[in-house]
């Protein structure tokens, strides 16, 4: 396996293609397609998806019924053909084709100098201003048959899946314009049948407003049926009697858009991207109700041949066509970043309500240590409280020094309970856990600077045991503030600890979402300035459990320092949870989202001072820290979790949610594929 080899990770490179054509005259359209296929072979491009009727031109009318034109597209079908023995892609052209006395609406398959198959097209629009029965009869009933191409007998039906036989997750199935469309599309089936990619080659003329319907039915269909869609419609060159053309072409994966031309092009164009037909299986492999509607629909009459070739990948690093998000839980565009914050927020102000209705308890304990995720369980409760009718001085906060608070959190920590309104109170924990030191004979209590698991959980366990008794007292329920990445790390005091509360609103939140949440509270303008002032500085804290105190140079616990980047373990645990993707193409994805500073795009207001890079053996080395506390020692954790609403998709660690595993699992199979598959170094 090359690490840099997209092809060896799991993706096909594939384009959609809108070449300049002229109608009625195939050998200027094979023309421009092999100078297409040949900028495909040099891009490395794995398939390529050509307009209907692209060999002829669509808008040709009763063209379509004289000799001279169908025996030209046969001989430009044969040169494409035999052009296609040098080139890489598998093309997939349209073209009207012949068969015992029936011209057909075609999708032909032409890959290393030979055709692997013809599709026909099933549904014939003929309504409004489209008149194909005229022209075409359909091929809704041709099945197992094979058909006369271009000098050789070659498969012929819409009963095909094409399937790379050395490349097992290359698959892809072929329908033509109207099919999508219609109500049960072909492609439904194709994709029920085992095709990971579905491509459809169009010529779909341009109306006001039909360009975004062609992309909702693309991103609909990759959506439901698991799949990667790629569209591709007829643009310059066709005949403008009565219409007009736009070009679209477009590459859809599981519902998102990964590349798309422009619009009304003047000269030939294509889109290029990467798809990950490996997630694609997996995705699949893990919903069960994908399979359950194979089952149901594929009946004997909808069975399919598999038609094999030999796909020879380009070799070696040839780049990554496709962009790569640093923080797959944090969108980087604007609007889509408002929204999902906008619901996440209120996910979690709507699990508090019902939570606190349902037990008739109208308190709450928080601890507020000046960091994010309290002061983020702290913005959930208020707003609950709010939506309630409810006093925030019912919220009791409690801010709990220890023998490494800092004077900017604690001061944050009480600057945000005045100016939210709680009823607030400061516990020094301190007295307590040196006598608890004392009993347990720690060489602390003596004087000996030794800040080991158990000093550090004295004071984190007795915090939560403080709350605990404290919301008994006082008729409270206790609000856990640990954040998905914690759970998910492991990052906690187990029991009586931070592990544990009656009800967690950010158990399915992660940490690089909290910060932009903050942010977007900041914005919606709900609370009034001292408080917005203390949020602002609350974002720029260093990360620490403030639990050891400051070294002799007065730099504090960092968690960073300890455990790694939260940039980087939120990245592994959303591919890992999510998808259940191998740790070395995780480490792949994540050195292409990371590797530059300067390349993508970064999240809407992200801080300039805290954008970083990560070189691959950074990567590799907390890739390892994050497979250990994942797999091996934070299970048990995560099997006793309490109760908290699901936020993001992949984003619930609850026994009860997205992940059940054994609590006494282990990651060496995990660390083994990563540390055999990863280099030390990068190129």
């Amino acid at each position: 396996m090359n690490f840099y080899s997209v092809y060896d990770q799991g993706f096909v490179r594939v384009a959609a293609c809108t070449p300049i054509c002229e109608v009625g005259d195939p050998d200027f359209n094979s023309k421009a397609t092999l100078d297409m296929a040949r900028q495909g072979h040099q891009q490395g491009v794995g398939l390529m998806v050509f307009p209907e009727l692209g060999i002829s031109g669509y808008s040709i009318d009763d063209l379509l019924g004289q000799d001279a034109l169908l025996k030209a597209v046969d001989t430009a079908i044969a040169e494409i053909v035999a052009a296609s023995a040098a080139l890489t892609p598998v093309l997939l052209i349209g073209a009207p084709l012949q068969h015992e006395g029936r011209l057909y609406n075609c999708a032909v398959a032409i890959h290393a100098g030979r055709i692997l198959g013809v599709v026909p097209k099933t549904h014939l629009p003929n309504y409004r201003e489209f008149y194909e029965k005229r022209w075409f009869a359909s091929g809704r009933t041709v099945r197992g048959q094979t058909i006369r191409v271009a000098g050789e007998s070659v498969p012929f039906g819409t009963d095909m899946i094409f399937a790379a036989e050395d490349r097992p997750d290359f698959t892809f199935h072929i329908e033509i314009c109207e099919d999508l469309w219609a109500p049960a599309a072909p492609s439904d089936f194709g994709a029920l049948g085992g095709a990971l990619i579905l491509t459809n080659l169009s010529a779909s003329n341009i109306t006001v407003g039909k360009a975004e319907t062609r992309k909702l039915l693309c991103a609909s269909q990759s959506s439901r049926s698991l799949s990667a869609y790629i569209y591709s419609a007829a643009g310059p060159g066709e005949s403008t009697t009565d219409l007009a053309w736009d070009g679209q072409a477009c590459i859809y994966e599981l519902g998102s858009m990964l590349s798309e031309t422009e619009r009304f092009p003047m000269t030939s164009q294509m889109c290029v991207a990467d798809i990950d037909v490996e997630r694609l299986r997996l995705e699949r492999l893990r919903t069960g109700t994908f399979n359950d509607a194979a089952t149901l629909n594929l009946t004997p009459d909808r069975a399919f041949r598999r038609i094999g070739f030999q796909f020879q990948a380009p070799q070696g690093d040839i780049g990554l066509e496709r962009d790569v998000a640093r923080f797959p839980f944090v969108p980087a565009d604007e609007s889509r970043l408002d929204q999902d914050c906008y619901e996440t927020f209120n996910i979690q102000v709507q699990g508090l309500m019902k939570r606190l209705r349902s037990t008739g308890i109208k308190r709450l304990c928080l601890g507020i240590s000046g960091g994010l995720d309290s002061t983020h369980a702290l913005l959930v409760a208020a707003r609950a409280y709010d939506k309630l009718g409810w006093p925030r001085s019912d919220i009791l906060c409690f801010t709990m020094p220890g023998f490494a608070t800092g004077d900017e959190t604690k001061s944050n920590a009480w600057a945000l309970m005045r100016s939210i309104g709680v009823t607030a109170e400061e516990i020094d924990i301190k007295p307590l856990a040196l006598q608890l030191l004392r009993d347990l004979k720690h060489p602390f209590s003596g004087g000996q600077p030794v800040y080991d698991v158990t000093f550090e959980n004295v004071q984190a366990g007795l915090r939560t045991d403080f709350l605990f008794r404290a919301a008994n007292q006082r008729n409270a329920l206790v609000l856990g503030t640990g954040d998905l990445s914690e759970i998910g790390l492991g990052w906690s005091t187990y029991g009586v600890g931070d592990q544990m509360s009656h009800y967690n609103v950010n158990a399915s939140v992660p940490k690089t979402l909290i910060q932009h949440l903050i942010r977007w509270v900041i914005r919606t303008g709900d609370f009034d300035a001292d408080a917005k002032a203390t949020l602002e500085r609350i974002l720029g804290t260093l990360i620490s459990p403030e639990l050891v105190p400051a070294d002799e140079n007065g730099v504090m616990q960092s968690t960073e320092d300890k455990i790694g980047p939260y940039d980087l373990h939120d990245f592994a645990l959303f591919y890992t949870t999510r998808f259940g993707l191998r740790p070395s193409k995780v480490a792949f994805l994540a050195y292409s989202a990371w590797k530059d500073v300067d390349a993508g795009v970064w999240p809407p207001h992200f801080p300039e001072d805290k954008r970083r890079a990560f070189d691959l053996p950074v990567i590799k080395k907390w890739m390892e820290t994050f497979l250990f506390r994942f797999f091996t020692i934070s299970q048990f954790k995560r099997s006793a979790s309490p109760n908290g609403p699901k936020v993001t998709s992949g984003g619930s660690l609850s026994p009860r949610g997205d992940w059940r595993a054994p609590s006494d699992g282990n990651a060496r199979i995990w660390i083994k594929e990563l540390k055999a598959n990863v280099p030390d170094v990068a190129n």
